[in-house]
């Protein structure tokens, strides 16, 4: 990470190349930019969780599938007890 020093010198650049004028549409641009990609991370982010619950929620019908196979299972085979 830059020092003081060295802000003072990227700063004293960026006048330099761009103008006086033309840093407050420079730092518009930057600031736009910063914004869509914080925008983009939350959507991934959104994205990857809301896959995480459709898995968890696979698993659990997947589980309460096995669980109903093995009820109806135990009832057959307590129907074809001789009694």
């Amino acid at each position: 990470m830059p020092g003081g020093s060295e802000w003072i010198f990227i700063l004293l650049a960026v006048v330099l190349l761009f103008g006086g004028k033309k840093i407050p549409e420079l730092m518009k641009g930057i600031g736009k930019g910063v914004r869509d990609f914080n925008d983009a991370k939350t959507s991934v982010k959104n994205e990857i969780e809301e896959g995480m619950k459709e898995k968890d929620k696979d698993e659990e019908i997947r589980e309460l599938k096995l669980q109903l196979d093995k009820k109806r299972a135990q009832e057959a085979q307590a129907q074809d007890l001789p009694k």
